[in-house]
């Protein structure tokens, strides 16, 4: 199998170039020379969207329009829409007191200004860096999340400086101590944050991760054998355009520069049955707070995702590097800053991998066995925000689960310290004169649920024991316990949290629909154990920002454009009020009972720094579940061929062989009685 090109885009197709360029045109003709933040698609409306793809053959396909934010001279942002059919602007609104989201040329305007600007020159002088050596001064610039003194007219972003002795040298391992602020719109620093105790540079030696470096402290490990993956017929899945199906599932794969990737229309093929789970599956955003109080630590709490754009910052992927076996890609195309148009290169890999045991079962009275491993289908990006990276891996299995990962590695934001400085518990010394910060990665995944139907009921789901004391009739013996199933009914009553105790988890259910057999409504189980509360205390500015994170759960009814918990446009708000999901929940009045609904779940880690992540950390994986519960009639996976079976009749009569599968199983052999050999029935061989 492979792709087939198509010729009209699907109503979910990202924006092709040719769009995005027709989108440009549209607005400088009318509006003249602007900065362009944003040109990416419009949605379709849902109950368009819906009706289009019940019936694509005689329903109106849904027109495209682009969602166009620019900055104008004096910077004035404008938020806008052009129907891309008709050549024109449909919307075109002055915003007041809000940024856009900052693109990749205004970050890195910023660090060429801080190594030419006198005062930014006069305080490293102060830290220890000779004025000769300003070309070896780097910054990271951040948005500045809010402060107080400047407000949200002025578009502005925070240097968090650092020195590189060589070229090849991590600069996190020489952070300095103060921070410059920029303003875009005079291109010019305006302000210099300085501690009131001053932290040199530090002069520890560097430590890097390269080859170099690596090499002259002895070297790599020399006992790694090769592991080749390979698949000689080709992979099983099939792309038509955009479309993929494998192994019963079919689904779009968007791309857009804010979430990265967005998947849409979900189904799975139940013998037979197009069975409908997910109308648009996305991590819609996140926040990364910083647990040091002291000024101007506090503003270190980026929303990654709305302040710069996971598809904006995802990195061209590289086959044997960043995706291994035989891969498919996908290009992501954006506007530039001034116009124009670029290409991310193999922005998303799709490919398969042995998932391991898919089930097994041995029988200890005579060594009857069947084993079938499984195979997982991965769509994944990489993106880089400053000094972390983010693997973020949509996995698929065969038997109707799907499992985000996201992988976090990269490097720590470290600060500066004095030698032996107490870091009072915020940070830990990661090397000499290196002070990482407490922190926390916190992600929220947006669920629109479609399980069998847009009518959809969420319950929380506790294991509990029994309310019977031990004695009684109903729980003589103690041991009884259960499913306690509280239905969620209103936006309000849904904002709920994470109870390990219970091992809490949240079921989105078609309570319209029974299984055949439990009686239990058909339903998909939210199962996340990586849950922690946020950090920071309530009524603080991050609380205010991110309220998405003040729960596990959220649950709203559907509405057109409500995509981003933080709200569209996240630089420098103050969380007074808060934008995104309070403003839709407001009084939580609005019911979810059997409704067209959206579950937004927030899960990350607590991350406290240690020197095993320094200078670069391995990778720290967390995983979440949508499972199938009352969802099929049983096992949706018996039908994959086993990779060894041998049933207790061929046992008894003593059969022998291996399993072939041009058979098609119609007889069981297998190598020995006890299932020491594995055939090659389910597509894997010795080296995959």
């Amino acid at each position: 199998m492979g792709s087939i090109v198509t010729d009209l885009p699907h109503p979910f197709d990202p924006l092709s170039l040719a769009e995005i360029e027709t989108a440009i045109n549209i607005v400088k003709k009318a509006h003249g020379q602007v900065f362009f933040n944003v040109v990416s698609l419009q949605e379709p409306r849902k109950a368009e969207m819906t009706a289009w793809l019940a019936n694509p053959e005689t329903t109106p396909r849904p027109k495209r329009f682009a969602d166009v934010v620019v900055i104008a001279p004096g910077g004035k942002v404008y938020d806008g829409l052009v129907d891309l059919a008709e050549a024109k602007i449909t919307k075109w609104d002055l915003l007041d007191g809000e940024q856009p989201i900052i693109t990749m040329e205004e970050l890195q305007l910023v660090e060429h200004v801080v190594r030419k600007d006198p005062k930014v020159i006069e305080q490293c002088i102060i830290s220890g860096v000779a004025p000769e050596d300003m070309h070896k001064v780097y910054c990271d610039p951040w948005t500045i999340g809010y402060d107080e003194r400047f407000g949200n007219k002025v578009r502005l972003q925070q240097a968090l400086i650092y020195y590189r002795p060589d070229i090849d040298n991590c600069q996190y391992q020489y952070p300095l101590d103060f921070c410059p602020i920029y303003d875009a719109d005079k291109g010019e620093i305006i302000a210099i944050d300085i501690p009131k105790v001053r932290r040199p540079l530090s002069k520890a030696p560097p430590m890097d991760y390269h080859p170099t470096a690596v090499e002259a402290r002895g070297g790599y490990r020399t006992d790694l054998k090769p592991i080749n993956i390979t698949q000689p017929e080709g992979v099983s899945f099939k792309l038509t355009g955009r479309e993929i199906e494998w192994q019963n599932w079919k689904f779009h794969i968007g791309f857009n520069y804010r979430e990265g990737i967005v998947l849409n229309n979900i189904t799975f093929n139940d013998k037979g049955t197009v069975r409908p789970i997910f109308y648009r599956l996305s991590l819609a955003e996140m926040v990364v707070p910083y647990g040091n109080p002291e000024a101007p630590h506090h503003r270190k709490h980026a929303l990654d995702q709305g302040e710069y754009g996971a598809g904006y910052m995802t990195n061209s992927l590289s086959l044997g590097c960043d995706c291994k076996g035989s891969i498919h890609y996908m290009d992501a195309e954006f506007p530039t800053r001034d116009g124009g148009l670029r290409t991310i290169k193999n922005a998303i890999c799709i490919h398969e991998e042995d998932a391991g045991i898919l089930f097994k079962h041995s029988d200890f009275r005579d060594d009857s066995v069947i084993v079938t491993r499984g195979r997982k289908l991965i769509i994944q990006q990489i993106f880089t925000a400053a000094n972390y990276e983010y693997v973020v891996a949509w996995v698929f299995h065969q038997d109707g689960t799907i499992a985000p990962e996201i992988k976090l590695t990269g490097i720590l934001n470290t600060y500066a310290m004095l030698e032996d400085e107490d870091t009072k518990g915020w940070g830990t010394q990661v090397y000499p004169g290196v002070n990482a910060h407490n922190h926390q990665h916190l992600f929220c995944l947006r669920i629109d649920a479609n399980i069998d139907g847009p009518n959809n009921t969420v319950f929380v789901n506790d294991a509990v024991p029994s309310e019977a004391p031990v004695g009684s009739p109903e729980n003589f013996y103690g041991n009884g316990f259960y499913n306690k199933r509280t239905k969620l009914v209103t936006e309000g009553e849904a904002m709920t949290d994470y109870n390990g105790a219970t091992s809490r988890a949240w079921e989105i259910a078609n309570t319209n629909k029974l299984n055949p057999y439990s009686k239990k409504p058909v339903s998909y189980k939210l199962v996340s154990r990586e849950v922690p509360g946020l950090m920071p205390k309530e009524g603080s500015l991050v609380w205010k920002r991110a309220a998405f994170a003040r729960h596990a759960v959220h649950v709203t009814k559907y509405r057109d454009d409500e995509l981003w918990p933080a709200g569209k446009h996240v630089p420098q708000t103050s969380g007074e009020p808060s934008r995104g999901i309070t403003e839709w929940i407001g009084d939580g009045t609005t019911s979810i009972d059997n409704a067209d609904i959206v579950l937004w779940h927030t899960f990350g880690v607590t991350h406290f720094p240690s020197p095993e992540d320094f200078p670069v950390m391995p990778a720290e994986p967390m995983m979440l579940l949508l499972r199938p519960r009352n969802f099929f009639a049983g096992n949706p996976v018996m039908d994959v061929p086993p990779s060894y079976a041998s049933t207790p009749s061929q046992i008894l009569a003593g059969k022998q062989g291996v399993l072939d599968a041009t058979d098609k199983l119609s007889t069981l052999a297998f190598a020995n009685g006890n299932g020491a050999s594995c055939c090659k029935s389910n597509g894997f061989n010795g080296t995959h």
